[in-house]
């Protein structure tokens, strides 16, 4: 074995490693918007965003109390307040108002572009720029991703696009904010931080929301609201994290090209929704350029 072979086959490994728990995070997140809404079931949107954030933070805030965890330094506190703004609390609150009048196919089109939008933000942060060839690929992904989502509710423009944008901004943020900090802390303190941060408001917003919003609970809306708690908003951030720290920013974002796809599985399976005859074209499109964008070099 030569020296360059041992110097280049732990980052090898690291970079294969990082993929598969990217890749697992995406697969975790590509049923949060048919859990959504399942929670919206018996929860109103206001109570399903205060709830889920209250029910993640308090075991984010066990877990850095039974893993004695230091409170992180100063100059990384901007950060975690934007990963708190941004998913814990606006993503889930801007797309839960957005399943109140849009089917998950089309609410899956946010998801289409935020790779492209992570990718840039981080290039923004960091300074480090992605390659033509990465850009290329992401683009064309995005593009195919955001046709197929748009033809399946027909083009048409709803009242939830106007939250979906939104959403798809500040999640970015949080994204990016949040694999520039794990590459300084374990990706599960970074998520449990932004929690802990955010627990003030979604006490905040829990409380008032249950006061005055219907709340029905059932078996589905139960399970549904585990799930947004668990693991869309602590589990999956953990993983997520990690493999952005591993294999950066950009190429692991646009692994989730390939979420949309992966949550009109679940619309048909789950909740019945019709998957168009076009989605295993999408499909091999899509997969082409997530295989792209990973070889791209920086």
């Amino acid at each position: 074995m030569t020296a360059q072979d041992s110097a280049t086959r732990p980052s090898a490994i690291a970079v294969r490693s990082g993929t598969l728990l990217a890749t697992l995070g995406v697969v975790l997140f590509s049923f949060s918007f048919p859990a959504t809404v399942w929670a919206l079931d018996g929860f109103g949107p206001w109570s399903a965003t205060g709830v889920r954030g209250l029910l993640a933070g308090l075991l984010a805030a066990v877990c850095l109390f039974t893993a004695r965890v230091p409170v992180p330094a100063r100059e990384h506190w901007p950060g975690l307040l934007t990963v708190a703004g941004g998913c814990v609390i606006g993503f889930p609150l801007l797309t839960t108002l957005a399943l109140r009048t849009s089917t998950t196919a089309h609410s899956a089109v946010v998801i289409g572009v935020l790779p492209v939008a992570t990718a840039t933000i981080s290039a923004a942060l960091t300074g480090r720029r992605p390659s033509r060839a990465f850009w290329t690929a992401a683009g064309l992904g995005a593009l195919a991703v955001v046709a197929f989502t748009l033809q399946q509710s027909h083009g048409l423009p709803t009242l939830g696009d106007a939250y979906l944008f939104g959403a798809l901004l500040v999640c970015a943020a949080g994204y990016a904010q949040g694999g520039r900090l794990a590459s300084h802390m374990p990706g599960w303190q970074v998520i449990a931080w932004g929690l802990v941060a955010a627990l003030p408001v979604s006490t905040l917003v829990a409380g008032l929301s249950l006061s005055w919003e219907p709340v029905h609970p059932t078996a589905k809306a139960a399970v549904g609201m585990a799930y947004l708690a668990a693991v869309s908003q602590f589990g999956g951030f953990v993983v997520w994290y990690r493999g952005m720290a591993a294999v950066g920013v950009p190429r692991a974002s646009q692994l989730q090209l390939a979420q949309p796809l992966i949550t009109l599985v679940w619309s048909v399976l789950l909740m019945g929704e019709q998957l168009s005859p076009l989605a295993p074209v999408t499909a091999v499109i899509v997969l082409g350029c997530i295989a792209a964008t990973q070889r791209a070099r920086s």
